[in-house]
């Protein structure tokens, strides 16, 4: 070692070494052009002092000048040696020179040129700063240039020089066009209005140009539109009003804000009055009701802001009479446009859509007052209209010009009008028939009836050439003759101011064409036997009936039987009886009772009884099952007023069949009370018994209660007994049946929905089973406890041929292993005493004789 440093000694005089310094000098001694042995020697000497590490660095440097990583690893410390010192230290100089070398071997490398750049802007040397810049982009490729650009663009905004940042900004855009927002923000804030405009024109007539920022073409042109309205005076290269009537036939959708701007463009230049012609030609244009709001409301701000002004001028100068004059003028063209918005409303409505009717009615209704302008815009609307695309009843356009004529006294004008009317070609022939039905009131409310049958009938007068009336291939006036309205307003006509053969005709005329509704029918037969013609009026029935089916004839059926009744009673009974089966004949049950009762009527009155009964037996058949309740009361109301009680039996039984079970249950107690009645014990506990099956203990508490009342007057222990037996039957019936569980366990729950799952929210499945069997063990317990306790030892029964005394002492004897009916039927304790029987007698109604009984 001390040969290596007298050998060195000549060449670096100041090179010192230490002992722990050894084993890396060696090192390098061996492998002096290997990068890691130097980095590992710098490593270990970053705390020695900094001239003894910068003269290591320089060391390596000299043997290794193209390595990257030492040179940044150099320049990093140089930079952090000088970072807390004064600009002005010539330590700063040597840095910089120490990165001047560098850029011999690395001007390649952009991350020395940054860190390079970036340091010189830290000691706010400008132009060597923006020197070094340009050599920057000079020395690396241009795919690297996207590297150095934001730093240079930053450290050109942070002077206030924009020429310079103006040039650097050109540079730039040349590499990357897209950025050209950042321009415009840039030129903006330098208050270089005029080329941001150009630049942001060019940015938005540029197709392929995509924001950055996001914003859309339009957004672009918005701001465009803002920039040159709102700075008239400082933006001189481009004509506004020629850009942003582009841009009103290009963004159709956002007329309104580009109108405004246009007008604030000619306000800020001091040109008010064209300002106010944009307003007006905007109003006049605009498509949509926002646009026309935006328009007019800025407008309406403009004109204030004039009046406040020349008010505020005024009072300073001095009032004279010639502002007097413009302020009055100013105050009037104000209050005229707020007058004009309702008009300009509706303009702008109607240009939206041209065949809007009531559109036309209200724009007639805002010139009220004003007969010349009403006129205008009646024949501007009749004009414009196109019956096939107007929205709304164009014929009305028609008859409102016409009423408009006769409230003013002008019939031949109005005459006019309406006959021009009937010759439009409307969409729906509806339109014509109420063309023509005008013109006949017309002359109506004017007395001149000749003229509105005249015509009317010429209305409905058969054309050249015949059409269908839904044929849309043919024009409405060939269609006309086959309208209902006009048709109906002649026969009434007709009948007020004709004759009996040419009402008779018309109504004849209508049934031909087949376009006559069941009321018209009805119509034409009450005119024909208010005039003494019954058959006639019966064969206008029969036309009718043979025009329409069920149900629309069903008004017609009803009408013609009840009048041919009320005509022939039973002097032609066979005949009626001929017609009720003609109207029954595939009647739907839904209109078939009225006919039935009808018919009943007929036979109890003029006919036979068993055919009376023979009609409301179908009647119970043929009615809906929500009627056949009532069928079955009416039936057995007037079978026991013509034959008696008896003879009601087979109707219950009858009913009972085919009745739901609530009504069932109904009849049955109804049944039985009738057979109480008669005295027919046997026959209502029988019935009792039947009905018990459909009884639901639970439910049906009031059917028990009435059999248990009937039992307690007229039954025994044995009966009570054998009704508490099919009692607990019952009830085990319904415990064993799952949806009638399902049922009560709802009622139980208080739900709503009337479905199982909603006893347990959020469980379905299986959880809806184990609910039901849950329910069904309890239930079956319930059961089981509404059993009597039955005698393990002992079994006594109560013999039917005792005598009186023997069950009274019996009944007395304390039995300890006696039925217990249970808690649950307390309330069918019977406090019976066996001594105390009581019989009842009771007369035979005089009902159940019929028409036998005596005199």
């Amino acid at each position: 070692m001390v040969v290596m440093a007298r050998q060195s000694r000549p060449e670096r005089p100041d090179l010192v070494f230490e002992e722990e310094d050894l084993p890396y000098e060696e090192e390098i001694m061996r492998n002096q052009f290997s990068v890691k042995c130097w980095l590992r020697y710098i490593e270990f000497k970053q705390g020695a002092p900094k001239p003894r590490l910068n003269q290591l660095y320089e060391r390596a440097l000299k043997l290794l000048p193209c390595s990257y990583k030492l040179w940044y690893r150099y320049l990093k410390a140089r930079r952090a040696q000088v970072k807390h010192r004064c600009v002005t230290d010539p330590a700063y100089e040597d840095v910089n020179n120490c990165h001047e070398r560098a850029f011999v071997f690395m001007h390649k490398m952009p991350r020395l040129w940054l860190d390079y750049c970036q340091f010189l802007m830290d000691q706010g040397r400008v132009t060597h700063t923006r020197r070094t810049f340009d050599r920057a982009l000079r020395a690396l490729p241009i795919t690297q240039h996207s590297r150095i650009w934001p730093l240079y663009l930053r450290f050109l905004r942070s002077h206030p020089l924009p020429e310079t940042a103006v040039r650097g900004y050109r540079r730039f855009l040349k590499l990357s066009p897209e950025s050209a927002e950042e321009y415009i923000e840039y030129l903006k804030s330098s208050d270089r209005l005029d080329e941001a405009a150009q630049r942001l024109a060019t940015v938005v007539n540029d197709e392929r140009f995509v924001s950055k920022a996001g914003k859309s073409n339009y957004q672009l042109w918005h701001e465009l539109c803002d920039l040159i309205s709102r700075n008239p005076d400082k933006v001189q290269s481009l004509s506004v009003d020629a850009i942003i009537r582009g841009g009103l036939t290009r963004f159709t959708d956002q007329l309104g804000k580009l109108w405004c701007s246009l007008a604030d463009y000619y306000i800020r230049s001091g040109h008010f009055e064209k300002a106010r012609d944009v307003y007006e030609e905007a109003i006049r244009t605009v498509m949509t009701v926002r646009d026309f709001t935006q328009v007019f409301d800025s407008y309406a701000q403009f004109e204030e802001s004039m009046i406040a002004a020349k008010m505020e001028t005024a009072s300073e100068l001095g009032r004279e009479e010639e502002d007097d004059v413009d302020l009055e003028l100013r105050l009037a063209r104000f209050e005229q446009l707020i007058s004009r918005r309702p008009l300009l409303l509706n303009s702008v409505l109607l240009r939206q859509n041209p065949h809007h009717v009531h559109e036309w009615h209200k724009r007639v209704a805002l010139h009220q007052g004003r007969p010349r302008e009403i006129i205008n815009t009646y024949t501007e609307a009749v004009q414009t209209v196109d019956p096939f695309k107007a929205t709304g009843k164009p014929h009305t356009l028609w008859v409102a010009f016409a009423k408009f004529y006769e409230d003013n006294g002008q019939l031949d004008d109005a005459r006019i009008i309406l006959e021009k009317a009937t010759k439009v070609s409307f969409k729906q022939v509806d339109d014509l028939a109420s063309v023509w039905c005008e013109c006949g009131e017309l002359e109506l409310r004017h007395e001149n009836y000749d003229q509105a049958l005249r015509l009317l009938r010429k209305a409905t007068a058969l054309p050249a050439r015949r059409a269908e009336y839904f044929d849309g291939s043919e024009p409405v006036q060939n269609r006309v003759y086959k309208s209902l309205k006009v048709w109906s307003m002649l026969a009434d006509l007709e009948e007020s101011l004709g004759t009996f053969q040419s009402t008779k005709a018309v109504y004849d005329r209508i049934l031909d064409l087949r376009i006559a509704t069941p009321q018209i029918v009805i119509n034409y037969a009450m005119f024909l036997e208010e005039h003494k013609y019954f058959e006639e009026s019966f064969k206008a029935y029969e036309r009718g009936i043979s025009l329409f089916k069920w149900p629309n004839v069903s008004d017609i059926w009803s009408t013609y039987l009840t009048k041919f009744i009320a005509r022939y009673g039973g002097r032609k009974l066979e005949r009626a009886r001929d017609l009720f089966e003609q109207a029954l004949d595939g009647c739907p049950p839904k209109y078939a009772k009225t006919l039935y009762l009808l018919y009943a009527q007929l036979e109890e009155e003029w006919g036979l009884a068993r055919h009376a009964m023979a009609v409301y037996e179908r009647a119970t058949r043929a009615v809906e099952p929500a009627q056949q309740y009532d069928m079955f009361n009416i039936y057995i109301k007037r079978a026991a007023e013509i034959y008696g009680v008896t003879h009601t039996r087979s109707i219950y039984q009858k009913a009972i069949e085919v009745l739901s079970d609530e009504h069932a249950r109904e009849m049955c107690l109804r049944f039985a009370d009738m057979e109480c009645k008669l005295g027919e014990i046997d026959r209502a506990r029988a019935i009792y018994s039947f009905c018990s099956q459909i009884c639901d203990p639970r439910t049906t508490g009031a059917f028990w209660q009435t059999w248990k009342d009937f039992e307690v007057r007229h039954g025994n222990e044995d009966t009570i007994r054998e009704m508490l037996r099919i009692r607990r039957s019952v009830q085990a019936t319904y415990n064993t049946q799952v949806n009638f569980m399902a049922s009560q366990m709802l009622k139980v729950s208080g739900s709503a929905t009337g479905t199982v799952s909603d006893l347990a929210p959020g469980q379905s499945g299986m959880d809806d089973m184990k609910l039901l069997e849950q329910r069904a063990e309890q239930l079956a317990a319930e059961a089981e406890r509404d059993q009597p306790s039955r005698a393990q030892s002992k079994i006594l029964f109560v013999r039917s041929d005792a005598s009186r005394e023997e069950l009274a002492e019996l009944a007395q004897q304390a039995n300890p292993e006696e039925i217990e009916l249970g808690e649950d039927e307390d309330e069918d304790e019977m406090d019976l005493e066996p001594n105390e029987v009581r019989l009842e007698q009771q007369s035979v109604p005089a009902a159940v004789f019929g028409s036998l009984k005596e005199d």
